[in-house]
């Protein structure tokens, strides 16, 4: 549902962690859709010296922070996968922000589209004018195989997020529309210009 009648369509991009929303986004980006990408606006509003990051390195303490004084990503996520409550405190903080900074940008833009990457959007209210959900999906084996190469993470912390995650049955349900991400590049580029050609028409 829409908040304002100005807003284009906008398809909610999705997927557990190492389905391929990276290179489903960077597809329609090369079709020249725009993609506002929740992840990038996330680390624009904590970069240092931003009022969000004191506020979590206040809580989680400064060993959450590089020497560069930047967020260590992977060391937070370790910390809130292992406490729901933390996990909890930092969305609540974070979310409504991200929200904003999305609503922002999707004004200026009036194109037919917009691609907007959640990678937890069936598990937020945060997004309530998102007008299409489109899950990427691929299966469990396959996700552990590229998150793993991706993070450098082993094995069992991805196994964990994926767990944490919504399972992949239920978010297949929610979906309106699916990219299969099970095989090949040219594969995904063509179930990309097949839904690119439907949301130009608005469906």
């Amino acid at each position: 549902m829409k908040t304002t009648e100005s807003l284009p369509l906008t398809i909610g991009l999705t997927g557990g962690i190492g389905s391929g929303k990276s290179t489903v986004s960077q597809i329609f980006a090369d079709l020249g859709v725009p993609v506002i990408d929740t992840d990038e606006l996330s680390r624009e509003l904590v970069k240092p010296g931003s009022a969000l990051l004191n506020k979590i390195s206040d809580y989680f303490g400064h060993e959450i922070l590089s020497p560069t004084g930047d967020l260590d990503r992977k060391k937070l996520r370790q910390v809130i996968f292992s406490d729901s409550d933390k996990k909890l405190w930092l969305e609540e903080l974070l979310h409504p922000a991200i929200r904003q900074a999305v609503l922002t940008e999707l004004k200026q833009h009036k194109n037919t589209y917009v691609i907007i990457v959640v990678p937890l959007l069936l598990e937020s209210s945060n997004y309530d004018f998102i007008n299409r959900v489109l899950v990427v999906d691929c299966s469990e084996d396959l996700q552990l195989k590229r998150a793993t190469a991706r993070d450098q993470s082993n094995t069992e912390e991805i196994k964990k997020i994926i767990d944490s995650q919504m399972p992949r049955a239920r978010r297949l349900v929610l979906a309106d529309d699916i990219i299969e991400n099970e095989t090949d590049l040219d594969s995904l580029k063509q179930q990309v210009l097949k839904l690119h050609e439907k949301y130009q028409r608005k469906y």
